[in-house]
């Protein structure tokens, strides 16, 4: 530990550019998967935020929710057989405001069920994001397709759908702006594992996320950054040491010769990685935690402490491989050879 920390002292420059290396990426990471869980709550929380369970969908449909026809009398026979089990349909939509403006929305609707609001012939009740956009309870939004009127009920929290803001309404309209009879999907919370049904395919929470269009590709995307950012940062570790390493032999040779056991150098070098990681580590999350109280309400960008102290781990991890395989050379060092090639 002694050893440890008078190298630090001695070398203070090059491990404070390694650290602020180390801290650079391990923000850049922080950032980066915070947009990754913002951009996947945006996509799809109306999905992500029910209890795990199965969804059914027709099995002609490809793995596409909005080609699913769910028969009624099979719909009948699910709801009357399965416990708190919702049929749902989504399409994406649009409702013009008083100022006859177009806003995007994900017309959603339901069978009566307390994972999704239940709202009346006429009524439409929003994602609270549309109060951004001016529209207050009690405005008249029409559409189109539909030959009423809808009229703002009120508002909930986080229901986002393909990036577009939920539109709760009622079977009936949804029926008569989209001309279709049945349902799309049928909704089973907490069933674990699926229930075989005649002309039913069944996706867990997760494998029906993945069927929504964009969702798989733009998390595959940003993940797979995060992860290459990661890998990068295990790597600056091996060939710093390794850098560190050459440059030492003699200074090795001789800690061998008057008795220091290899074990000790491993472990100098795992007490500097384990500082320098640490701090960068500690100031980047606070910089990351500070950025998602801040962060305005237009981006999407959520880090919890969960993803925090996961990503850490990883880092220290893949900080201390990279230190470890750079130390092997030094496991392979005769006294004599280092102290005649290395100077001191």
């Amino acid at each position: 530990m002694s050893l440890a920390w008078k190298e630090m002292k001695k070398n203070k420059i090059r491990f404070l550019i390694l650290g602020s290396i180390v801290f650079l990426i391990s923000l850049l990471t922080f950032i980066i998967s915070g947009l990754a869980n913002g951009l996947s709550q945006d996509n799809a929380a109306l999905i992500k935020d029910l209890p795990n369970g199965q969804f059914y969908m027709n099995e002609d449909a490809d793995e596409t929710y909005n080609l699913s026809r769910i028969d009624s009398n099979l719909q009948e026979k699910w709801l009357n057989g399965q416990e708190d089990a919702a049929a749902l349909s989504i399409q994406m939509g649009f409702l013009n405001d008083k100022n006859e403006k177009q806003q995007s929305v994900a017309f959603v609707t339901s069978t009566e069920s307390k994972w999704f609001e239940n709202v009346k012939p006429g009524e439409v009740v929003l994602d609270r994001s549309m109060e951004d956009k001016g529209i207050k309870a009690g405005d008249v939004l029409t559409n189109n397709q539909f030959s009423d009127e809808f009229v703002v009920k009120g508002f909930v929290d986080q229901k986002k759908f393909s990036h577009a803001p939920v539109a709760f309404i009622n079977i009936e309209n949804y029926k008569e702006m989209y001309r279709v009879d049945e349902m799309q999907l049928i909704y089973v919370p907490g069933q674990d594992k699926a229930q075989e049904a005649d002309g039913l395919q069944s996706f867990s929470k997760k494998q029906f996320l993945e069927t929504i269009p964009s969702y798989s590709a733009e998390q595959m995307s940003l993940n797979m950054i995060v992860w290459f950012l990661v890998i990068i940062s295990g790597m600056l570790f091996a060939i710093f040491f390794y850098m560190m390493n050459v440059q030492k032999i003699g200074l090795y040779g001789i800690l061998k010769a008057i008795g220091l056991k290899t074990s000790a150098l491993f472990k100098m070098m795992w007490t500097q990685m384990i500082f320098i990681t640490g701090i960068a580590l500690v100031l980047s999350a606070a910089l990351s935690q500070g950025f998602n109280m801040i962060a305005p309400d237009g981006m999407p960008f959520t880090l919890t402490l969960e993803t925090t102290g996961m990503l850490s781990m990883v880092f220290l991890i893949i900080g201390f491989i990279g230190a470890t395989l750079s130390g092997i050379q030094v496991k392979k060092i005769e006294p004599l050879q280092a102290i005649q090639q290395g100077e001191v």
